[in-house]
């Protein structure tokens, strides 16, 4: 697959209104395999992915500790 066409099917995989399962998650993720790891569009899309996953989740990721709230 060319650039373009990952991306055309990235857009048509996270388009508005669709609801993101986890079959959609690994179809994301092979489309990242047919790029190449130093590609700009790679490191693009596989952050995406990582916020969508965040969103998804209800997570932070890696910054999930929140300071706690002093009581005064």
């Amino acid at each position: 697959m060319t650039e373009q066409e990952v991306s055309r099917s990235w857009n048509r995989l996270f388009a508005g209104g669709v609801e993101v399962t986890a079959e959609t998650f690994t179809k994301a993720e092979t489309l990242l395999e047919e790029l190449r790891p130093e590609s700009p569009l790679y490191h693009r899309l596989q952050n995406e992915l990582e916020e969508i996953r965040i969103l998804k989740n209800g997570t932070k990721g890696k910054a999930k500790k929140r300071p706690a709230k002093l009581k005064i």
